[in-house]
């Protein structure tokens, strides 16, 4: 019990009110979300045949803004490798508005890369640049070290930050990896 005779000391106005950091995602862990996302969309878009254009925006959209909504963060690629997407200003998830924006520039830019390999032939010198929108957007995290956002996250106001909340496939796979090196030694 505190001694209500002495003066209570004195606490700094930032003192009172000092959020954690978050912990910032390797790059190569946001890549490999992206690609388990991206895979997921692309198969199910293939599959509708001419409509897959429709289908993979329709998709994509569902998975990156209505399941990410739910999930507390998570999309399918994102549970797969414990990281989420956070409004680091507001210290919560991102709003349906604000990941309908953040995904509809990805999307955009996948459905890109998903029309240059729909299309891909030897006659089609075009689609190799398909991918340039996507590298442009994602360039942009490999060059910010403190925060890793790309165009997407800055336009919108999101980054992504690691959690315990996951599968852990790719520590899963590094692990597994290492024990085949060990006894292939």
């Amino acid at each position: 019990m505190r001694d209500r005779t002495k003066p209570t000391p004195m606490i700094e106005e930032e003192d009172i009110y000092r959020p954690r950091p978050y912990v910032q995602v390797p790059m190569d862990r946001r890549v490999e979300a992206f690609m388990i996302d991206f895979a997921a969309t692309t198969i199910i878009s293939l599959s509708a045949g001419s409509a897959y254009i429709v289908m993979f925006l329709l998709t994509w959209l569902a998975l990156r803004v209505i399941v990410v909504a739910v999930n507390r963060g998570q999309s399918l690629g994102r549970w797969a490798v414990n990281i989420k997407v956070v409004d680091p200003r507001q210290r919560r998830i991102p709003g349906l508005i604000e990941l309908f924006q953040r995904e509809l520039i990805t999307g955009l830019a996948g459905l890109l890369v998903v029309v240059g390999l729909a299309n891909f032939n030897p006659a089609n010198a075009w689609v190799l640049f398909t991918p340039i929108p996507l590298l442009a957007d994602c360039s942009l995290a490999f060059g910010d070290p403190e925060y890793r956002r790309a165009f997407h996250d800055r336009l919108v106001g999101t980054t992504m930050v690691q959690t315990r909340r996951g599968a852990s496939f790719d520590l899963l796979l590094r692990d597994l990896f290492a024990e085949v090196r060990r006894r292939v030694k």
